[in-house]
Formats: structure tokens, C-alpha cells, sequence
């Protein structure tokens, strides 16, 4: 039952494009076919909540410097059982900038992406079924860099292709403009 409101938001949600609509048809075949998909021990994937945070004025987004992989991206992590994927996408976003005063826009989903994590420390290739929520933060507020990055950067949306232009990062700039 914990999966009916992930579904439900799923079910609700429209694709951008081909490439979305594809992971959208595999993250609901994954989430209905893995009772424990918000769990990371499900070694084939598990289901992660990410934050587009974008500042008042809709033309920077907050990205983070992700440690391990070396590659700016939104904030986002594991759900570790949480089931409020919404709830989840909000925890991380305040873990990993310490970012107190974070809004939702939309608790609609806001984008989808379905991507491979490397073998790292004994932990298999696994897939994340990422789901991402739209928020937005005072750029004025003070960062905080969480042990998880080496940076964070408020960018312009015009500017976000220069540190990653990736397929998944440059949707979320095209959805945002």
C-alpha cells in the first residue's frame, strides 16, 4: 500500500518527451513489480527523491557538487523506506545546502530519470528511479556544503549546460525556461 501514492503521482504525471515517457512507463513497471523499491538494498535499484530548486526569480538553479561521482546535479538521495518521495526530495535538498526556508511549487512530480549508479565499495551497478519535485529558495540565504559535495552553486539556468549538459540536467533547464 505504501507504493499507492508514488503510483498516483505517476499515474497523474505527463512526460516532457520520448526519452521521458520511456522511463516514466519503467519507473511505474519498477514501483509496482518491487514492494521494497524505496529501499537502496534492492540491489537492482531503488526509487530516489531529487530537488530542482530554483530561486525567486526562476532564472538560477541551486546545483551541488556530488563527491563521489565528481559532476555538478540537483540535490537528491535515497529514500531509505520513505515512501513521501516528495518528503524525501525536501530532506536532501536541506541536508546537502542547509537551505532552511525551501518552498514547494508544485508537489506534482516535475521530472523523471532513470539512471545507473556505478559499482562503488562492494555496492553493484544499480539503477536509481529518480523522482523530482520543483521547489524553490531564497538565493540570499547562506549555503552550507554537506560532507556529500565540494561545492554549491546558484547558476543561471543559460549557464547550467557549462558545468553538466547532461540529457537529464539540460530537461529540467527546458522545463524551467
Amino acid at each position: 500500500m505504501h507504493r499507492n501514492q508514488l503510483l498516483q503521482l505517476l499515474e497523474n504525471y505527463q512526460p516532457f518527451n520520448a526519452t521521458e515517457s520511456k522511463f516514466h512507463e519503467e519507473i511505474i513497471s519498477f514501483v509496482k513489480e518491487n514492494p521494497s523499491c524505496f529501499e537502496r538494498y534492492l540491489m537492482i535499484g531503488h526509487v530516489t527523491g531529487s530537488a530542482w530548486i530554483l530561486d525567486k526569480s526562476h532564472q538560477y538553479t541551486l546545483l551541488t557538487h556530488h563527491k563521489k561521482l565528481n559532476q555538478w546535479f540537483q540535490t537528491g538521495g535515497h529514500c531509505d523506506g520513505d515512501s513521501d518521495v516528495l518528503n524525501v526530495a525536501l530532506k536532501e535538498a536541506e541536508e546537502e545546502t542547509g537551505l532552511k526556508n525551501i518552498k514547494v511549487l508544485n508537489p506534482e512530480i516535475f521530472d523523471i530519470d532513470i539512471h545507473l549508479i556505478p559499482e562503488r565499495k562492494g555496492i553493484p551497478v544499480h539503477l536509481h528511479f529518480d523522482v523530482r519535485f520543483l521547489l524553490e529558495a531564497d538565493m540570499n540565504e547562506d549555503l552550507i556544503v554537506s560532507s556529500e559535495s565540494t561545492d554549491l552553486k546558484w547558476i543561471p539556468l543559460s549557464e547550467v549546460a557549462e558545468l553538466n549538459d547532461s540529457d537529464s540536467i539540460m530537461r529540467m533547464v527546458e522545463k524551467s525556461l
